[in-house]
């Protein structure tokens, strides 16, 4: 079994490693859901769920689609948030979704959260390079100012594949179904501190992450929605 580790994360075992297979555990019976914790304290999930995508920007909008509709994932106040990781295959075949996590911190018992996964298990794709971590928010199409204070805790920023040497800068997406059924997509750039929302199959910045508290500036004449 080849499991990744890449950076710290934020669970609830969903899928347990039994005798080096994952099996689906009692308190989840939702088949996307793959996740453990690991003995170091961060997320491990299986990929992946889905792809190969041919462009990053195929590949937000299918974890959107796929990410909110999941069982209460667009449930409003009362909804549940789904984490996964979004990678390259290292090999320039494609863009992947992992399978999706539930688990949050322990202390967050009272918000609605759930916590990055740090290691990403995909047999298939060793050389595989985590840039994105997808989430969901079942009642706001907001990024949160914890959302935005990620910087501070998913290090390195940039990631280098390497077979080719590039860089991808690592971001935070966040996923949103509106009430008329159309798929939110946004995301924060670790490294500018950028926000931009997918419109149109392109990324539209709109606003900036301008202190270590995560607020954010909006650009002139940008708004969440268009």
């Amino acid at each position: 079994m080849n499991i990744r580790a890449f950076s710290r994360s934020h669970f609830k075992a969903s899928w347990l490693l039994i005798g080096g297979a994952w099996v689906a555990a009692c308190s989840s019976p939702n088949p996307n859901v793959r996740a453990r914790r690991l003995p170091s304290g961060g997320i491990a999930v299986k990929g992946p769920l889905a792809g190969p995508f041919e462009t990053e920007q195929e590949l937000a909008q299918n974890a959107c689609s796929i990410m909110t509709r999941q069982p209460g994932a667009s449930a409003g106040m009362y909804g549940t948030e789904y984490c996964a990781l979004g990678y390259d295959s290292g090999e320039g075949k494609g863009y992947f979704l992992s399978y999706l996590s539930e688990l949050r911190s322990r202390l967050d018992s009272g918000r609605k959260s759930c916590l990055i996964p740090s290691a990403l298990d995909d047999e298939a794709h060793g050389d595989a390079v985590v840039f994105w971590a997808p989430h969901t928010h079942p009642h706001n199409r907001e990024f949160s100012r914890v959302d935005l204070k990620t910087h501070l805790r998913w290090l390195p920023t940039r990631v280098a594949e390497k077979g080719t040497g590039r860089v991808f800068p690592k971001s935070i997406l966040l996923l949103y179904r509106e009430k008329t059924g159309e798929c939110r997509v946004y995301r924060y750039e670790l490294p500018s501190k950028g926000v931009f929302s997918l419109r149109d199959g392109a990324w539209v910045p709109i606003g900036r992450v301008y202190d270590d508290e995560g607020n954010v500036e909006m650009l002139d004449g940008m708004g969440w929605l268009p």
